[in-house]
């Protein structure tokens, strides 16, 4: 019968879990893509371990290899978003289609 308390869907801990990192993990890739959007035009893009390194330092001075790091950071927050984006509404779509779904009387 539809609507029964025994019909309810059963969210087994699996699926906790699995929103749960899929979650964490679209957090970490926006937070990171923002992070890449941000450095090359801060001051601790010059006081890292790297731009002491022998020349280097001029090729982190490019404006080319600037602006490729912020195209990374825009492609991971964009990956970020979009992950975020299907862990909510697709968890959103999963409620409606189970709770829309009709089954046969046995």
């Amino acid at each position: 019968m539809i609507g029964c308390p025994t019909d309810a869907r059963v969210v087994t801990k699996d699926t906790h879990i699995r929103f749960i990192t899929r979650l964490l993990v679209a957090i970490y890739l926006i937070e990171a893509g923002l992070l890449l959007v941000v450095a090359p035009w801060t001051l601790w893009w010059w006081q890292n371990f790297f731009a002491d390194v022998a020349g280097l330092r001029p090729i982190m001075a490019s404006g080319v290899v600037r602006g490729a790091v912020v195209l990374a950071g825009l492609v991971t927050t964009l990956a970020g978003v979009s992950d975020l984006r299907d862990v909510i509404f697709g968890r959103l779509a999963g409620r409606v289609s189970s709770e829309g779904r009709q089954t046969p009387d046995a």
